[in-house]
């Protein structure tokens, strides 16, 4: 696929040299990225939006070692550590660039699976009941709405409904220890000296694990 500047030249005609245009923008925007975090957790203040500092003049030249009349540095201070299965391939240019180790451990490239261990795995379905006249409760779910002559029967409908929809949502997203928590926020009216039903929102949220594969 040929891809063109805004001026209309191509970027590259030479697989090798747009693979290579390629590494070094993912190098420079993880080290925007870098730079960004370490500027917004430095103990000092300067006075400046971190994405702001991150991209000006005086950290460019101090990244690459400035000297004219002035000479500007400028790194991080620590070691950064480099996570995920491109890590190896990609992170080493960064620390280059910064001026700062970059950690690597044994397992960085799976290091990211932890994430899918401790996450969760949510779902949530609602819906709601009106009532357009006296004695009409109108639940809002599906392809069209469900009438009942009594609130509690509309509620115990939808309810079902919902839990049933969650935990298959939940199911077919591979989760396990599959939890359904139901809410309801019900809004009452009080229309000569008694309470009436104006609406109801109800809730059903899945919550499980991800499946691990043995």
């Amino acid at each position: 696929m040929r891809r063109r500047t805004g001026s209309g030249e191509l970027l590259s005609d030479d697989p090798n040299h747009m693979a290579q245009i390629v590494i070094d923008q993912l190098t420079h925007q993880t080290c925007l990225a870098v730079l960004e975090t370490a500027f917004a957790e430095d103990a000092f203040d300067f006075e400046m939006a971190p994405d702001d500092l991150a991209k000006h003049i005086m950290t460019t030249r101090g990244l690459v070692g400035h000297r004219g009349l002035l000479r500007i540095d400028l790194g991080i201070d620590v070691p950064v550590v480099g996570l995920g299965a491109s890590a190896p391939s990609y992170y080493p240019a960064v620390g280059e660039k910064l001026g700062c180790p970059m950690v690597l451990s044994e397992h960085a490239g799976v290091a990211n699976a932890i994430g899918a261990v401790v996450g969760r795995v949510t779902f949530r379905k609602s819906a709601t009941i009106t009532s357009p006249s006296e004695g009409l409760y109108r639940v809002h779910y599906g392809d069209h709405p469900h009438d009942f002559a009594e609130s509690d029967a509309a509620l115990s409908f939808i309810k079902d409904a919902l839990y049933a929809a969650a935990l298959s949502d939940a199911q077919d997203a591979g989760a396990e220890q599959i939890e359904v928590v139901l809410d309801q926020d019900i809004k009452m009216a009080e229309i000569e000296s008694r309470q009436v039903f104006v609406e109801a929102l109800v809730t059903a949220t899945a919550k499980g694990r991800p499946r691990v594969a043995h």
